[in-house]
């Protein structure tokens, strides 16, 4: 990442200051004058640039508190959460005493709250030379263990990224983005903050998750891109989304069907750029089917390769921490096959893969085979110790008609061994998700308690 290019985003100002950041609210010379506004104050109350966990819902304040770290202030904290419990998690992990929050909320005890409000708050932002490797902030997430794990991102790391994807889809100033996802998900964050900033283009403050809110935002506030995830755009097949306005939507967070891709696309007569990658690892890779793109091409500024099925990358995007072979490249968990033109397609998790009866059986493929049946919408298959044994034994939650397990079996000994399929079978009418699209894994496992 060019570190003049971040001094320069700092210290040039908004290009178009009275445009809106957030769409009817707070305009880009709000959002710089309260980055200043902060710089000073963290010059002055946190000279050893103690790490300070931000916990708003403005977007705004967001924007500006990520500018203000920028200009030299200190990291920033997101929580996975904004429960008690989520936030004394992370001050056990990281002990910070100062947050910056617009509302009140359940902080450890002892914690000094600092609360900027758009368009009152004034300052300049300070001219420095900016270290593209320097911390910027720490993204945890919750995890399926409920252990909260965290990820460091440096500015080169989120703004290298977003001026990449802005210059290649061509966002500007005269977009309008919608995001499904909050953006204390690296995702959200990218699309409803950091890309907003590097382009000058307005996001909704809100963030609509039903589909008929989706469908409202859309077409109330004239967007021209929606970033959403996969389980968002399955909720929106038969919603009667139609917006002439739109030019480009964007799903990352998991893999999207291909029926709920084609449904989108064909009925708003634009593609959806299907973007791989991770919190650790940043973008890697997009399709487009609706072009006729059927595996996934790497962006230009990232490095791969392919050992024995297992996908290795090496980019700019990747945490600091992220743990790197001899040649700096970074090992993914997923199973990949190299495809025409310099792509790939990707052929699961390699922990997808475990053994039933001294038998190798793949995952990912019963639960393709699953979705396959009449009246299944999605499915989750996972393996769970046999209680009678040392193996495992597979269980399949069933998003739609009810199927009992020997039915679901019956159907299945067709396309798959005998001992692939799957012992224990729940039907739910919605496979549980967190707040960010993903699967709740924690509240999926309770299923089979």
């Amino acid at each position: 990442m060019d570190s003049n290019k971040l001094s320069q985003l700092l210290s040039h100002g908004p290009y178009y200051p009275e445009k809106e950041f957030v769409k009817s609210g707070t305009s880009f010379a709000d959002v710089y004058e309260m980055a200043g506004w902060l710089q000073d104050f963290f010059v002055r109350e946190n000279s050893r640039k103690e790490p300070v966990c931000l916990a708003v819902d403005n977007k705004a304040i967001i924007a500006a508190a990520i500018l203000a770290s920028l200009g030299g202030g200190p990291p920033l904290l997101l929580p996975y959460a904004f429960s008690g419990r989520a936030l004394e998690e992370m001050g056990e992990a990281t002990g910070f005493t100062m947050a910056i929050s617009d509302r009140e909320r359940d902080f450890p005890p002892n914690t000094r709250i600092i609360r900027p409000e758009p368009g009152k708050e004034r300052g300049r932002p300070r001219k420095i030379d900016i270290d593209g490797n320097a911390p910027l902030l720490r993204l945890f997430t919750g995890g399926s263990t409920g252990t909260p794990k965290s990820w460091l991102k440096t500015a080169g790391n989120l703004f290298g990224e977003a001026f990449y994807l802005a210059a290649k889809y061509r966002i500007d100033n005269n977009d309008l983005l919608i995001a499904t996802v909050s953006p204390y998900h690296i995702y959200g964050l990218l699309f409803s903050v950091i890309i907003p900033l590097v382009s000058s283009a307005t996001v909704l403050g809100d963030i609509p998750s039903f589909p008929a809110e989706i469908r409202a935002a859309v077409k109330e506030n004239s967007a021209t891109i929606l970033a959403a995830v996969p389980a968002h755009y399955r909720a929106l097949k038969g919603s009667g989304l139609e917006a002439d306005t739109l030019r480009l939507a964007f799903s990352s967070a998991g893999m999207l069907d291909q029926d709920d891709n084609e449904n989108f696309c064909s009925q708003n007569n634009i593609s959806i750029v299907e973007v791989y990658g991770s919190t650790e690892t940043g973008g890697i890779a997009a399709r487009q089917r609706f072009l006729g793109e059927r595996c996934f091409y790497p962006f230009t500024t990232v490095d791969w390769q392919i050992n024995r099925e297992r996908l290795l990358v090496k980019s700019a995007y990747i945490s600091p921490g992220a743990a790197r072979d001899n040649n700096g490249f970074f090992v993914t968990g997923d199973r990949v096959e190299s495809g025409p033109d310099n792509c790939f397609f990707l052929k699961g998790r390699s922990d997808s893969v475990t053994k039933v009866g001294g038998k190798r059986v793949d995952l990912a493929e019963i639960r393709d085979k699953i979705k396959s049946l009449p009246g299944v919408s999605d499915c989750l298959v996972f393996p769970l110790a046999d209680p009678g044994g040392r193996e495992n034994m597979i269980a399949a939650l069933v998003e739609g008609r009810a199927i009992e397990a020997n039915e679901l079996r019956t159907n299945l000994s067709r396309l798959l061994e005998p001992y692939a399929l799957p012992r224990l079978v729940k039907n739910t009418d919605n496979i549980p998700l967190t707040a960010n699209g993903k699967y709740d894994l924690a509240a999926i496992k309770q299923f089979f308690n």
